[in-house]
């Protein structure tokens, strides 16, 4: 998607700044709320209601929702304030040339699977609603090996407008593929390690997004009755791991509709098909934007997992990877509650070690969703170590605890 440089930071501080009490209108469209929530239990029942919460601060949140949900926040008494969406898109960028969009992305892989075949194989593990395909590149080395070597998956944008989450993945090919037999390391992990990259778990979602040449915010897939219903369903919200608990809507028009039952959705069907196929799969992580996180299960729950070695490895691994980007480590509900989303289901029906990266920028005031396109590249820097990293230790996690090295 050609864009150019110029994003909302402006606009979203005069919005900040000029905040109105809330009128509700019969106008069918998103708006951005603010509302005062200190604690995890208020944050888990802001969005159960149908709210995507975007940016937790100690003493307030910035979300994104509909009309209803902000109609279902005020029925249950919490206080806010929000504007509609449309007022931010005044000078929206019709294109952004350092950004990917679908067929862009479809074009890269294939020269990378034609120009480097014996390292990189290009394949499909499914097909979107609208029939896009949902590509994935294997990397690995051309050494033979008696057993399955062991596996990691780094997926991204289960949600539409976290476009700069496909780019890391997607730059994280590249940087394999560029190196390999260039640099030790990255060769002898290469040789020993199966590395699977998915960049775009959502392609009709991001497309639908830009395809206006205005951001439309949008955050689920393209799930219609119609052309002029769409509603789509929050792919996040929609494995089969504690499906349809708290932290989740069951409000087609919510930002967090789940779905009308577990895996519901062409697009998780496919990843769940595929990581049941590879069982040598040790870790999985999954990006998005945004907040500079590093996220691990338990999302169902604030208990943390049951099990000490594996709450252990999760933890250590987080810290590190949560040292190697600057990003804060810890436990997705410690933010809030969520069911159905991808780690809590990756670890907790498969036993991977699961995480979620929430990228660049750390708040709406440095970009948000659309960060300027210029900042590309060092995200994707301080991103590539940490993956490394993690690629490392896919042959056998635990090792990181002190006690089992």
């Amino acid at each position: 998607m050609k864009k150019s440089p110029v994003f909302f930071l402006l606009v979203f501080a005069v919005f900040l700044l000029s905040f109105t009490p809330f009128h509700f209108s019969t106008q069918d469209s998103l708006y951005i709320l603010k509302m005062d929530a200190s604690s995890k239990e208020e944050r888990t029942a802001i969005t159960s209601l149908g709210v995507a919460i975007e940016e937790v601060k100690p003493n307030y949140i910035v979300g994104i929702a509909h009309e209803d949900s902000l109609q279902k926040l005020t029925a249950h008494s919490f206080k806010f304030e929000a504007k509609p969406l449309k007022q931010f898109l005044l000078d929206f960028p019709v294109k952004d040339a350092d950004f990917h969009n679908y067929s862009e992305m479809e074009a890269e892989l294939k020269s990378f699977a034609e120009k480097y075949p014996h390292i990189a194989e290009l394949s499909s593990i499914g097909e979107s609603i609208q029939q896009r395909k949902l590509y994935i590149m294997r990397l690995s080395g051309p050494t033979p090996s008696s057993t399955p070597k062991p596996a990691i998956i780094f997926m991204g944008l289960h949600h539409a407008r976290e476009h700069l989450s496909a780019e890391v993945p997607y730059f994280l090919i590249k940087h394999l593929l560029e190196n390999y037999g260039k640099d030790e390391k990255i060769t002898q992990l290469m040789d020993e390690r199966e590395i699977w990259v998915l960049p775009m778990v959502n392609p009709d979602g991001a497309e639908y997004d830009i395809e206006s040449g205005v951001y439309k915010f949008w955050r689920k897939n393209v799930r219609s009755e119609g052309a002029d219903r769409m509603y789509g369903v929050d792919l996040n919200r929609n494995y089969g791991y504690r499906w349809g608990q708290e932290g989740a809507s069951d409000n087609p028009r919510a930002e967090t509709y789940r779905g009308p039952h577990a895996f519901s959705e062409p697009e998780t069907q496919a990843v769940k098909r595929f990581v049941e196929s590879h069982p040598n799969i040790t870790i999985l992580l999954s990006y998005h934007t945004y907040s500079e996180l590093i996220l691990y299960p338990w999302g169902h729950t604030y208990h943390d997992i049951e099990d000490p070695q594996d709450f252990g490895v999760h933890k250590t691994l987080a810290t590190e990877v949560g040292r190697i980007t600057g990003y804060k480590p810890q436990q997705a509900s410690d933010l809030y509650i969520t069911s159905g989303d991808t780690t809590d289901w990756s670890y907790g029906t498969h036993g991977i070690y699961s995480f979620t990266i929430e990228l660049y920028p750390g708040s709406m005031w440095e970009g948000g969703f659309y960060p300027s396109a210029a900042k590309i590249q060092k995200v994707v820097h301080d991103n590539i170590p940490a993956a490394l990293y993690l690629i490392d230790t896919a042959d056998h996690p635990r090792k990181v605890l002190p006690n089992l090295n």
